[in-house]
């Protein structure tokens, strides 16, 4: 049984071999990927692979299984210009340095907590270059109402207004992820309006505002687009709460569409791929699930028809 099993997934890599491993073509979008989809490859790895499929930056979200990414010795004090010299001779950028920081917590001791780990990250963003600090807002599981209540929106926004005041003196911008409690445009806009800052912004989850918050694409950059700094794109099927992540373009989230809401606005940031592999271990390896993406969003506009898929 074992060794056709083995049969079976080494004549699917065969197949897949001639635009998977291939060098890719020049991507017509500036295309990133998030490290949460590769959290067993080395930092070498990262960067080969970048390169090898037009990636033009990569989302620093966990390194090797470590998701506190300013200890990992890629970044300690004695390495971190190394690192960035890396980066540099590769041609990449880091579109973003994402943390695991909520902002929704009302205890005094833990919310401390909270901001001083984004904080840090935002210490980590600043020397690598990177632009943005991602944080969320988040949502207690005791908390089962539909959308957060007006107190809970006003830590949130106080939180990134703080965080925001000291990205600006790093050259760093706190993004705030639609994802949680924090999917409706009603909601981030009105945290963000009160938020009031320069140096705050917002990383569109496009999956998440259309699976979660039901919004068609159009309308959620008609809504947030001024705010929008950083995406993230994935590709699912089923409906609501019922929904299995699936290679990009086969599944029923409109990806074509998301893109072209986010060119009508001009929009200049990287169009990001997070492919859940850390929380969902059983979906398929990034060698294929992230050149795949490069394909297909990068050269056929979010279209696997289009590419021949």
């Amino acid at each position: 049984m074992s060794s056709r099993r083995d049969f079976i997934k080494t004549f699917s890599m065969a197949a897949l071999t001639p635009y998977l491993l291939a060098d890719a073509k020049k991507s017509q979008l500036p295309i990133a990927f998030s490290t949460l989809g590769c959290p067993k490859w080395e930092w070498k790895k990262i960067l080969e692979f970048a390169v090898q499929h037009g990636f033009a930056a990569i989302e620093l979200r966990g390194l090797e299984g470590n998701l506190d990414l300013p200890t990992h010795p890629v970044f300690s004090p004695d390495r971190i210009q190394e690192t960035k010299n890396e980066i540099r001779a590769n041609n990449l950028k880091i579109a973003c340095v994402s943390s695991s920081a909520n902002l929704y917590f009302e205890d005094a001791a833990r919310r401390a907590t909270e901001l001083r780990n984004a904080r840090r990250f935002i210490d980590l963003a600043s020397p690598l270059g990177a632009p943005y600090v991602r944080v969320f807002g988040g949502k207690s599981e005791s908390d089962k109402q539909p959308v957060p209540d007006a107190a809970t929106k006003a830590r949130v926004a106080a939180g990134l207004k703080e965080l925001g005041q000291y990205g600006a003196t790093h050259n760093v911008t706190v993004i705030i992820e639609s994802h949680d409690h924090f999917t409706s445009s009603a909601t981030l806009k009105d945290v963000l309006n009160q938020a009031d800052s320069e140096h705050v912004g917002l990383l569109w989850d496009a999956h998440h505002t259309f699976a979660a918050s039901g919004e068609d694409p159009e309308f959620t950059v008609k809504q947030l687009g001024q705010w929008i700094r950083h995406t993230h794109i994935k590709d699912s099927v089923g409906s609501g709460e019922d929904r299995k992540y699936v290679l990009t373009g086969r599944g029923n989230v409109p990806i074509e569409r998301q893109i072209k809401a986010l060119e009508s606005i001009g929009y200049k940031g990287f169009y990001c791929f997070e492919w859940e592999k850390v929380w969902h271990p059983d979906l398929e390896d990034p060698e294929i699930a992230i050149a795949d993406y490069a394909r297909v969003v990068g050269q056929c506009g979010g279209s696997a028809r289009a590419c021949g898929l």
